[in-house]
């Protein structure tokens, strides 16, 4: 309750209470104001969290409709960027190698991967090494960087040990038995080896031969058997067997045999070192023929000396 001076007193009127006028209704554009003045003035805060809510949904969506354009543009300036980057002072103009002789420049540089948008700024050293060291001939890689356009590639190579026959592709080997190349035609020098698995222990029978160099004249491959034990193969013809162990022992033994009855130069073609102390031959068909009319010659001459009244008893029966 207010309370009223007695100067409003003064200039009050009596009316009777039955006319005074009726409320009038509000219009909807009057009560929607309304209505939204109070829910401005007891809510402002909340409503302002809904109105950013709203406009940050509503860029969120656009930026989504038009990410696909965004990113276009963004990756159409870093290419033009990177472009106008290669063609300047920075872009790669020489690249010095050194050490390659199995591999060949083309490999190296299509393991540099080199673009037309490729700068020294952008070029990754560092990839590139990893990517000329997955190359089968390559040990080691070294990428060096020399500003303001100038690459040095540098390579160690792996060393091969031997060829490596499979499926008709001869393969250059190093001495873990990893293949390095496919060219291993072009290496008749090195020692030839068949077989699958050969070249997992190929190196430990190499250098086993090694030790054996009168055995080596006429070698033309060593031929794996079952993954277990080695046959050597000469080009006449001629294969020798060997055990699946006491490799060095048989080794040594056919090289005496080869000293004293040059058994290797003979018409033979197996000999077989496989049981341990014994030797067995297998001459060629002409050689049987030959050895059975030998035979057969000694028997008739020890037939014809031989005397029906002789007494060949032992003496003193």
């Amino acid at each position: 309750m207010q309370q009223v001076s007695a100067k409003a007193f003064a200039t009050a009127v009596a009316i009777d209470p039955s006319q005074l006028p009726a409320l009038l209704r509000a219009s909807p554009r009057r009560r929607s104001h309304f209505r939204f003045g109070r829910l401005w003035v007891l809510h402002r805060r909340r409503v302002l969290q809904a109105i950013a809510a709203m406009v940050v949904l509503a860029g969120v969506a656009g930026i989504y409709q038009v990410r696909e354009h965004i990113a276009q543009l963004g990756s159409e300036l870093v290419d033009f960027g990177e472009r106008q980057l290669a063609h300047s002072q920075f872009g790669i103009q020489r690249i010095s190698m050194s050490g390659q002789a199995m591999t060949s420049e083309k490999a190296i540089l299509a393991a540099l991967n080199i673009t037309p948008q490729t700068s020294m700024v952008n070029f990754d050293a560092d990839a590139a090494r990893a990517a000329i060291e997955s190359l089968p001939a390559i040990l080691t890689a070294t990428v060096r960087k020399d500003y303001p356009n100038r690459l040095f590639v540098s390579v160690v190579e792996r060393v091969p040990v031997a060829r490596w026959r499979v499926d008709g592709v001869t393969y250059l080997i190093d001495q873990t038995g990893a293949k390095i190349a496919a060219n291993g035609d072009d290496f008749p020098i090195l020692p030839l080896i068949v077989g699958e698995d050969a070249g997992d222990d190929a190196m430990a029978m190499i250098q086993a031969m090694n030790r054996y160099p009168a055995l080596k004249p006429g070698l033309e491959a060593l031929s794996r058997i079952a993954d277990r034990r080695w046959d050597m193969i000469y080009r006449s013809g001629l294969r020798v067997q060997l055990p699946e162990q006491g490799v060095a022992q048989a080794l040594g033994q056919l090289t005496t045999l080869e000293k004293t009855f040059q058994v290797l130069e003979r018409d033979v073609t197996v000999i077989d070192l496989r049981v341990q102390g014994v030797v067995a031959v297998k001459p060629s068909d002409a050689a049987a023929k030959q050895l059975a009319a030998i035979a057969k010659a000694n028997i008739a001459k020890n037939k014809g000396n031989f005397k029906e009244d002789a007494d060949y008893s032992a003496p003193g029966r």
